[in-house]
């Protein structure tokens, strides 16, 4: 892909992020992204007043469900979208969509009203985040990409920080319905920021017009979609209809995976195929973690909730702060930083084995998960930089939505892996131990198969 009017090796960095010309559209990018993360951060402190005011505790997960399988709806049919007709169109219409689904959920008096929301508000942030990605590919040239990444990772710090307590605050003292409606203004502020961007990209390029065809990939994207909701709705229960839920969920996942994904990701074949490999081990392990990290302190070790979620802002702080490293270092081999990060990964999930048992030593869980948080933010920018270095044209939104799709499944498989471990063992003093051991084990073979991110000469 050629680099865009205007940039190059010689227009420094920072100039290509916020110079006249690409301030705004920086901005955007910066706003459309932390509003996702806010929302994010916002509705799992507000859910126990909201499901107290339109439902029953047992309704307790499915927000959560509908927003994540429409999410997977929303990225594969974006991403082909975005490689059909250029992300000019998406980029209003997903945030658009994601706004209308804030005020459906903020003006809900019933659940029903409230899950529609979400599923609007899933479909607009699933197709919003491959859309963001091709414009990166189209607006930004190769050497200030790591740098638009950290921003990315940034605009996720504050949120992961502030959102929470702010939701809190919200709840309490004025209403849950307040935590969505708060962010309309912001939506409508980011869409502003980018329309000048998108008015400038011009028609759609032809060589999307000439992009591979993918039959039968809105049936894959709804299989896929309900297999991760169901995965997702299982992975929060221990019972037998959650095991025969999950194993739907596969036998539903495994053909509509063979249609999204490239071809050769499980066997981490060179080039892309690998690097999207990549994003659903980084993910999985991580995130994974992040989920039952609080679990582990405060179940294990007695500390309060607050006190069990200082790890988690360390890790936080640490994927912010490398991501802003490596965006200042352009020119790194990108596949030896992904395998850097693997390591960070692996040493913090491992260093998390002194943490977990009644035996161990809880402060610990601060610095390690610093380490996987620095390997998350050297790991994770690196993915994002070869999927756009080695996508064409036609299918930089395929490419990236099968990275959010591995992201997505690998995680929610992981976290429900979890769950049958602690119905297993009964406690998390014996059952982490075994789920970290394995999470780590991802992390090893991550680091074994990056060197395979680099392009394969024989593409060409």
């Amino acid at each position: 892909m050629t680099a865009p009017p205007g940039t190059g090796p010689d227009v420094p960095v920072r100039s290509e992020l916020f110079g006249p010309s690409r301030r705004a559209t920086t901005i955007g990018l910066v706003l459309l992204i932390s509003l996702v993360a806010f929302e994010s951060m916002g509705v799992g402190t507000a859910m126990p007043a909201l499901v107290a005011d339109l439902g029953a505790v047992s309704s307790y997960a499915w927000p959560f469900v509908a927003f994540m399988g429409a999410a997977v709806a929303g990225t594969v049919l974006g991403g082909r979208w975005c490689d059909l007709s250029g992300p000019r169109l998406p980029l209003i219409a997903a945030p658009m969509l994601f706004g209308i689904g804030l005020l459906v959920a903020g003006t809900a008096g019933t659940m029903a009203q409230l899950l529609a929301g979400r599923v609007l508000q899933g479909l607009g942030a699933g197709a919003q985040a491959v859309a963001v990605y091709v414009l990166i590919a189209v607006v930004y040239a190769d050497r200030a990409r790591p740098a638009v990444f950290a921003l990315i990772s940034s605009a996720w710090v504050l949120p992961a920080l502030i959102g929470p307590p702010v939701a809190g605050i919200v709840t309490e003292r004025l209403s849950w319905h307040w935590v969505f409606l708060g962010l309309l203004p912001v939506v409508l502020l980011a869409v502003a920021l980018v329309l000048p961007a998108v008015r400038r990209l011009g028609p759609p390029d032809p060589a999307r017009q000439t992009a591979p065809g993918r039959r039968g990939l809105v049936a894959a994207a709804l299989g896929a979609a309900a297999g991760v909701s169901a995965l997702s709705w299982a992975a929060q229960r221990t019972t037998v209809a959650a095991a025969i839920v999950a194993g739907a969920a596969v036998v539903l996942l495994v053909p509509s995976m063979r249609r999204l994904l490239p071809s050769g990701v499980f066997r981490a074949r060179r080039g892309i195929p690998t690097v999207v490999a990549a994003r659903g081990l980084l993910a999985g392990a991580f995130f994974t973690v992040n989920s039952y990290l609080p679990l582990m302190l405060a179940g294990t070790h007695g500390w309060s909730l607050a006190a069990a979620g200082l790890p988690l802002i360390v890790g936080s702080l640490g994927w912010s702060a490398a991501s802003a490293w490596q965006g200042r270092h352009p020119d790194l081999f990108r596949p030896a930083l992904l395998r850097v990060g693997f390591v960070g990964l692996a040493i913090g999930t491992a260093g998390l084995l002194l943490v977990a048992p009644s035996w161990g030593t809880p402060w610990l869980a601060l610095p390690v998960w610093g380490v996987a948080g620095v390997g998350m933010g050297l790991g994770f920018s690196s993915v994002s930089y070869l999927l756009l270095q080695q996508s064409g044209a036609g299918d930089v939104g395929f490419h990236t939505s099968a990275a959010q799709m591995a992201d997505q499944l690998t995680t929610a498989a992981m976290i429900g892996a979890g769950g049958a471990l602690l119905a297993l063992f009964g406690s998390p003093a014996a059952a982490l131990p075994v789920l970290l051991a394995v999470l780590a084990g991802l992390a090893v073979l991550g680091a074994a198969i990056a060197g395979r991110g680099a392009a394969d000469p024989a593409a060409g």
